[in-house]
């Protein structure tokens, strides 16, 4: 298992970015018309793959771990964003699906209203990690490496 502190600065690279992806996509969707197939298709792919990459270790692994660790506040963030924003990977699952090139083609207005809306609770759910959840995260493991650290320097006395 990676050290916690190392998941987090993965975890941030991530947001980095899934908020670049997201900006390229936006500046695709500011369009009139659809831009070509091929474009559109690579840049939802990079997208789609990196979210889903990130969104299963989020939600399948990190968030189990934090509301394990018995520290109340860490518990208590970890529930607060599974709650509120959990849904987010099936959000996009369907959305994607639902936004085949034809659809796209067919629709782009209603392409480009539902791609802002998709992304901008992306974008608020990597702010909101990055200010309120990975901080914590990062001070409690911190906090468990000093004290496992004292735990090895008692023993070797």
């Amino acid at each position: 298992m990676m050290p916690r502190k190392r998941e987090i600065e993965r975890l941030r690279a991530e947001h980095a970015a899934l908020e670049t992806l997201s900006q390229f996509l936006m500046e695709l969707v500011a369009a009139a018309h659809p831009p070509r197939v091929t474009e559109l298709a690579a840049v939802r792919g990079m997208l789609r793959d990196t979210l889903v990459r990130h969104l299963k270790c989020e939600d399948w692994a990190l968030y189990p771990r934090l509301r394990a660790t018995g520290d109340y506040e860490l518990n208590r963030l970890a529930k607060e964003f599974v709650d509120e924003m959990g849904h987010i990977a099936g959000d996009f699952s369907a959305y994607d699906a639902r936004w085949t090139a034809e659809a796209v083609e067919a629709d782009w207005p209603g392409f480009c209203a539902e791609t802002t809306g998709i992304l901008a609770a992306l974008g608020m759910r990597i702010e909101r990690e990055d200010r309120d959840l990975y901080p914590v995260a990062e001070r409690i493991a911190a906090a468990g490496v000093e004290r496992a650290g004292r735990r090895s320097a008692r023993r070797a006395a």
